[in-house]
């Protein structure tokens, strides 16, 4: 073993002394040395890195014989070498060679191995590398897409949204235009009135000549009744347009089978089950609010939807708008139906560019528009509606709760809720109350009785039960001949494709209404549109009272019932613009609806007709009617034994229009259900309960049994006050909820005084009345008067100018008995003091001259009232007082400035009475010379109020909600004249009256003068119905309490007289026979 190693290290030393001897020898041979050097060097470098890069590798091949390493610290000190013969020498060396052809087969098989090896694992990994790479990208790809698609539809989306929204404010500023058109030219057309009417700056007496056209106004007071007539500027006479000819009109039987070859029964659904909107709160919010996160545009439109304005012959599509603040409508112009539409007709359509402030809105109710609950009614301040119909129920839902949270106050209407407890009181109520009814579909127009039978008799006696109508029954079943044909006809219905029903014709449809109402504009135009610009036949057109009964007993296609406009519109019997309706087979001319016999004139008809519909008999039998029309025997198997049941298209839930899909089968099912009518919604699947018995109405304040213990005296009480300066205003604020119920006196020496009302407690008979009541003073005299202690605060200092005369039209107590507005002051102001303090609260200017009277309208809830203003200059002002802020103006940071609401001109000179009435939204005023005018509480001049010759200086007026105007005149004379300035009646006294007054009802006048006597008149034709014992002074102003049952009168002798007052005892007395 030793020998092997020293055998080992001899040849390692010989190997070295042969490379010292070759490095040498090569030292010296430079031509050597610099040829190699030039020809590797650029490649040795290489060689010695990849010598020390491999040189573990290399000290394992490079072995000597007996297997030991060889040259490692050469290559290890090559690293740092720079010589190429050192390379040479050691690739030259015998070693290098032996262990190259030794171990470099083995080594590169080796390398060759690992390099596959490693060649696999690096394909595996670059494989799946490359597959993680390729998913990756194809992610990212994916994503790029999708974010691409995204974005392109996001910049579709906003440019769509930007679209809409540059569509939608076109669109507003359209409709904006339209409505400063309407406006302007409306406006400019009151200019020209008010500058070119009789009494204005431009007018003449000549001009009172021409004839006037007049139209019914959309103005409704609060129980829905259309009253008022005012200036019609598209008025004619429609002396071109003919009657039509009897050939023209097809029989029953024809419109019958016409009706079943256009469409049979499939569209039927089931009768009970009635679609209802319910609005859930819950829901419907959070479907509102979605809503208005997809709408909003970042504009001021909140919700849009296509609708139709629903309005008499006339539905015009377009788009509703509301923004957070108004509602906006426009109509599609570019429809072709709308296109279609008689121009005389749009002419009297309102809102087809309108627009509502939410501030305006006073009720919205959910409507039916062709049988579906589609459609919604919204009620305005300016007691006007308007209905709109919609594509659905979620879109009415998505409308209703985007509008105000409003609902119907005793302000403008009753609620629906409440219409059966108001017919106790007065049945004319249920033209506000019919469910479902409107005046903006024809088709939907409130229905009334028949209740009056007798239109032959001179004389009409209404306490015989035999000139009554049954309402038990229908219309169709009152004639037992004619309800025997209908009976068969039901039970011999031989048609299957369709329901049986006893009537082929509804009992209110569109022609009906159009029917009645004929003679009035603008129904006049309404029924030419509808007829082919042609008048009825003349013997089939409305000409007189007891023909039309007539028929509808005995004509097998009539089955009519009345419309609310019987019993308050005398005006719809008048042919008042002298329409040519042609002759009748009899030869005589169809002009002015022929009246019964006990009616000498329109106003008595609608009088009377309104006494028999509030009488005993029919409140007795109501609640029968209201079960055929509203109740339990409108469908079903009651109403097929009521003889009661109508074509089934007239019923709610009978058809779904969304169903068909066929446009043309709609179209004739929709043409169809305008044409047979369309009955009330169901309220009630049970009786509806009558009214109360005879021995409860003893103590109703209205019952003419009430007064069956009248043993009290005329006289209550007397009281007097210190100062005995004469009463010149008495104001009875004697409401129970008041926070003090009392009754305000104000003095000619401007001292007022608070007077406790006591008799707030039940009614004198009524339970619960006590004794210890029964003899309790009403009327508790001002503390502060009494005992003369705070007279400071109940005197009125502010000096007036010294020609006015103190009236009663100088003062106006607030309804909360709270303020005092006085006029008369020299500096031409009105002003208002507090009547708890008696401080000064408000100067309010505003005329030239000085104030002369004022006069305040009826309140509400809340106080909200007006104030009319008269002054020396000849103009009145309208004025709004706000019961919230206790000022004149509704805005508290400009009370120092208030604005009136509107100018009234037309008198020349000193105006010196006025009354106002919001309900009738109208004030009546007159000067000391000349007519008294009527002005709508707009500013719009309506009409003179020309009395007989010699009534010529008005000097008090009192006008009631149910349109009578009581004017007094200098001399004793008295005129009564309609809201639509036709005189009534008029009269003249023996005394110089000082103060007037109407009842609640208007039915009563009751008047005072310096002669000390109260009269009460009736005020429909001054029958004297009462006389008072004469007092001992003069009576200088008179108020009733709330009840209607104690009458304060002002004396000049500086006393207050309480009365009893009965008017239902004289109404009792007098309503029997006529």
């Amino acid at each position: 073993m030793l020998s092997s190693v020293h055998e080992e290290d001899s040849c390692c030393l010989r190997c070295r002394k042969r490379f010292r001897y070759v490095v040498y020898f090569c030292a010296f041979s430079d031509s050597i040395t610099t040829k190699l050097e030039r020809a590797l060097e650029k490649v040795a470098p290489l060689l010695r890195e990849i010598f020390v890069d491999f040189a573990p590798f290399l000290s394992r091949t490079l072995l000597g014989s007996h297997g030991q390493e060889l040259l490692i610290e050469g290559l290890v000190c090559m690293k740092s070498s720079t010589s190429v013969v050192e390379l040479v020498m050691l690739l030259c060396s015998q070693e290098w060679q032996n262990s190259i052809q030794k171990n470099a087969g083995l080594a590169f098989i080796e390398l060759i191995n690992e390099g596959r090896l490693l060649c696999h694992a690096m394909k595996d990994h670059i494989v799946r590398v490359a597959n993680e790479a390729e998913f990756i990208l194809n992610r990212q790809r994916a994503e790029d897409v999708h974010k691409h698609a995204e974005f392109e539809s996001n910049c579709t989306q906003y440019a769509a949204d930007r679209k809409d929204e540059e569509k939608m404010c076109d669109h507003l500023i359209s409709a904006a235009k339209h409505r400063d058109h309407v406006t302007a030219n409306q406006l400019k057309q009151k200019i020209v009135n008010i500058l070119t009417n009789k009494h204005g700056a431009w007018g003449t007496v000549a001009q009172s000549q021409y004839h006037d056209f007049w139209r019914l106004d959309y103005w409704e007071d609060d129980l829905r009744r259309r009253r008022r007539f005012v200036r019609n500027p598209f008025g004619s006479t429609h002396l071109d347009v003919t009657c039509k000819s009897l050939q023209e009109y097809g029989s029953e039987e024809d419109k019958v089978v016409k009706t079943k070859m256009v469409f049979r029964s499939p569209t039927v659904a089931s009768q009970a089950a009635e679609t209802e909107l319910i609005l859930d709160a819950d829901d419907d919010t959070v479907s509102l609010l979605q809503e208005k996160e997809m709408d909003n545009l970042g504009g001021p439109v909140v919700l849009s939807s296509p609708a139709q304005l629903v309005a008499p012959v006339l539905v015009a599509r377009g788009t509703l708008s509301i923004t957070t603040t108004e509602i906006y409508f426009e109509v599609d112009e570019d429809d072709p139906a709308f296109k279609r539409v008689d121009s005389k007709v749009l002419a009297y359509t309102e809102g087809l560019h309108g627009k509502w402030m939410f501030s305006e809105i006073r009720a919205v109710f959910t409507r039916r528009y062709l049988l579906q609950n589609t459609a919604m009614e919204v009620f305005m301040a300016n007691r006007t509606s308007v209905m709109f119909n919609f594509p659905d129920q979620a879109t009415v839902k998505k409308v209703v709760y985007s509008l105000p949270r409003v609902g119907v106050g005793t302000s403008y209407g009753l609620p629906q809720a409440r219409w059966v407890k108001t017919l106790h009181h007065s049945q004319i109520s249920v033209c506000s109350v019919c469910p479902g009814r409107t005046y903006n579909d024809l088709n939907q127009y409130p229905v009334f009785p028949w209740v009056l039978t007798n239109y032959d008799s001179e004389e009409l006696d209404l306490t015989l039960p035999g000139n009554f109508r049954d309402l038990s029954k229908p219309v169709g079943a009152l004639n037992p001949k004619r309800a025997a044909f209908y009976a068969e006809r039901y039970e011999t219905w031989e048609d299957d494709q369709t329901p049986p029903c006893h009537y082929n014709s509804h009992y209110s449809t569109a022609a009906n209404t159009l029917h009645w109402l004929v003679r009035i504009e603008p129904f006049t135009t309404f029924f030419l549109s509808a007829n082919d610009n042609k008048f009825d036949h003349p013997d089939r057109t409305f000409s007189a009272i007891a023909r039309s009964w007539r028929n509808c007993q005995r004509d097998t296609s009539d089955v009519k019932e009345l419309i609310p406009e019987f019993y308050y519109l005398p005006e719809m019997f008048v042919n008042s613009n002298d329409y040519h309706l042609g002759m009748r087979e009899d030869r005589t001319m169809v002009c002015d609806v022929d009246l019964p016999a006990w009616a000498k004139k329109p106003e008595d008809l609608v009088r009377i007709n309104r006494m028999a519909l509030e009488s005993e008999f029919v409140s007795c039998q109501l609640h029968q009617w209201i079960d055929l029309i509203f109740g339990y025997k409108q469908r079903g198997p009651e109403a097929v034994r009521a003889l009661n049941v109508f074509h089934y298209l007239s019923y709610e839930g009978s058809v779904n229009l969304d169903s068909i899909t066929d446009p043309l089968l709609r179209e004739a099912t929709e043409a169809q259900i305008q044409s047979f009518g369309q009955t009330p919604s169901q309220l009630l699947i049970e009786p509806h309960p009558p009214r109360s018995s005879a021995m409860h109405l003893c103590f109703l304040p209205q019952s003419p049994l009430m007064f069956k213990d009248q043993m009290q005296q005329d006289v209550i009480m007397v009281l007097k006050f210190p100062s005995n300066s004469p009463v010149t205003h008495v104001a009875a604020n004697t409401l129970p909820h008041l926070t003090i119920p009392a009754v305000v006196t104000v003095t000619c020496s401007r001292l007022f005084a608070v007077n406790r009302w006591h008799n707030t407690v039940g009614l004198r008979g009524a339970p619960g009345y006590s004794l210890e009541q029964a003899h309790h003073l009403p009327i508790e005299m001002d503390s502060l008067v009494a005992n003369n202690t705070g007279s400071n605060k109940r005197q009125i200092t502010d000096l007036v100018d010294q020609s006015i005369q103190i009236t009663t039209h100088c003062f106006v107590v607030t309804a909360d008995n709270r303020y005092i507005l006085v006029c008369g002051f020299w500096d031409k102001s009105f002003r208002v003091y507090s009547s708890e303090t008696g401080k000064l609260t408000q100067i309010v200017f505003g005329h030239w001259d000085v104030v002369t009277c004022l006069a305040r309208s009826e309140s509400y809830i809340g106080g909200d009232c007006y104030i009319v203003s008269g002054s020396r200059d000849a103009t009145l002002l309208l004025w709004y007082w706000s019961g919230r802020h206790h000022i004149i103006g509704d805005n508290p940071n400009n009370s120092d400035y208030p604005a009136p609401r509107a100018v009234l001109t037309g008198h020349d000179q000193e105006v010196v009475c006025v009354s106002v009435c919001a309900e009738l939204g109208l004030v009546i005023s007159g000067a000391k010379e000349g007519p008294c005018l009527v002005h709508t509480i707009t500013g719009d001049l309506l009409r003179a109020l020309e009395g007989p010759d010699h009534y010529v200086c008005p000097r008090l007026i009192t006008v009631s909600s149910e349109g009578h105007c009581i004017i007094y005149y200098e001399r004793g004379r008295f005129c009564n004249f309609s809201i639509n300035g036709k005189l009534l009646a008029h009269m003249e006294v023996n005394d110089s009256t000082r103060t007037i007054l109407l009842s609640s009802d208007g039915h009563n006048l009751v008047t005072g003068g310096d002669n000390g006597v109260v009269e009460v008149y009736q005020a429909c034709d001054f029958k004297q119905l009462y006389i008072y014992p004469g007092c001992d002074a003069g009576v200088r102003a008179m108020d009733l309490s709330h009840d209607q049952r104690t009458l304060i009168t002002g004396m000049a002798s500086g006393s207050i007289v309480a009365f009893n007052i009965d008017f239902n005892r004289w109404h009792f007395e007098h309503q029997n026979r006529y």
